[in-house]
């Protein structure tokens, strides 16, 4: 893969995760190989942290905290990436955002997840997040925005094999198992479910199998995988996530939602984008036909996770969440 075409391959996935386009130009434009793409995600990421170190106040020290959590985790995307590095930097720069920002946010950790709960302590409603294949608490921040706008709680999770986790964890199967721990932990007694990508798969699972899961939504997500199509990026990226070519062969075969859509009970939003082709994934909409109270929402221009089309889908989502979770208007 040529720098340009990874640059391109990316951008949407950037610039939703909420990186300015005309940076992410600069910045890869100056680039003359693939393997130079991590150093230089980092070398921006730094710049942020120094700009925090100068920022004259507490609120653009944590906004500049933000963009470098960004970068940070864009690191990990790139090829011949030592994730494990750019994750727990990433990692770190959140933290120090989120206790600048948010004096109220506090992370939450138990087996196989951490993240950060943030907003009232009062809050209607909490949604947890679920991140994907490669995906992190990191890359979802303007989706979490959106959910605090609407006076939700939020919590943005890593579980096993994801984010900070990678390094020490391989993906669960049974991801159900892990929210369930998340929602004890939380202390709530019902909760709304985002999945994106990989993780609408574990978020529609959960919903299956979690009582608990109120209301749900799932972006890009999966209905079923089939190995022998599957990109090689894709599968390298579920080999060292799952620990090995086996685990991640077996781990592909598990991601078929037909026996489990009919008993997801909760309200169920389905959101894929039309330009969203990937060799040997299908589709969400045998997923929102399938589940009792599931509606499907296509945006025909939508890329795989749809940053290039939020407006299409984000405010629909959240507003779903929020009346269903809550029964209020949004």
């Amino acid at each position: 893969m040529s720098i340009a075409e990874f640059a391109a391959a990316q951008r949407t996935r950037a610039t939703g995760a909420g990186v300015d386009p005309h940076e992410y130009r600069r910045v890869t434009d100056a680039l003359t190989s693939v393997a130079d793409v991590e150093a230089s995600f980092i070398r921006t990421a730094h710049a942020y942290l120094e700009r925090a170190q100068k920022a004259g106040s507490s609120v653009s020290a944590g906004e500049h905290l933000l963009m470098a959590a960004r970068w940070f985790h864009l690191a990990t995307l790139a090829p011949y990436a030592r994730s494990s590095r750019a994750a727990v930097e990433a990692d770190h720069a959140l933290s120090r955002a989120l206790t600048a920002l948010e004096p109220g946010a506090r992370r939450v950790s138990g087996e196989g997840f951490t993240g950060w709960l943030r907003g009232p302590a009062d809050a209607p409603g909490t949604v947890v997040v679920v991140p994907g294949l490669d995906s992190a608490k990191e890359e979802f921040l303007d989706l979490a925005s959106a959910l605090l706008a609407r006076g939700l709680a939020v919590f943005a999770m890593d579980g096993p094999g994801q984010g900070v986790l990678a390094a020490t964890t391989t993906f669960q199967p049974d991801y159900e198992q892990v929210v369930g721990r998340v929602v004890d932990a939380l202390g709530v007694a019902r909760i709304g479910l985002v999945g994106l990508s990989l993780g609408g798969y574990f978020a529609a699972r959960t919903a299956a199998l979690e009582p608990r899961v109120a209301a749900a939504a799932t972006v890009s997500g999966p209905f079923r995988l089939g190995w022998e199509e599957l990109p090689p990026p894709v599968r390298d990226i579920m080999a060292r996530r799952t620990g090995g070519p086996d685990a991640a062969h077996a781990f592909a075969r598990q991601v078929d939602l037909s026996a489990l859509a009919p008993r997801i009970a909760a309200p169920l939003l389905v959101v894929d984008g039309g330009q969203d082709v990937i060799p040997g994934v299908t589709n969400g909409e045998p997923l929102a036909r399938l589940a009792p109270h599931g509606t499907y929402l296509s945006v025909p221009h939508g890329d795989h996770l749809l940053g290039n089309a939020r407006a299409d889908w984000l405010p629909h989502l959240t507003d779903h969440i929020t009346r269903t979770l809550t029964g209020a208007s949004a």
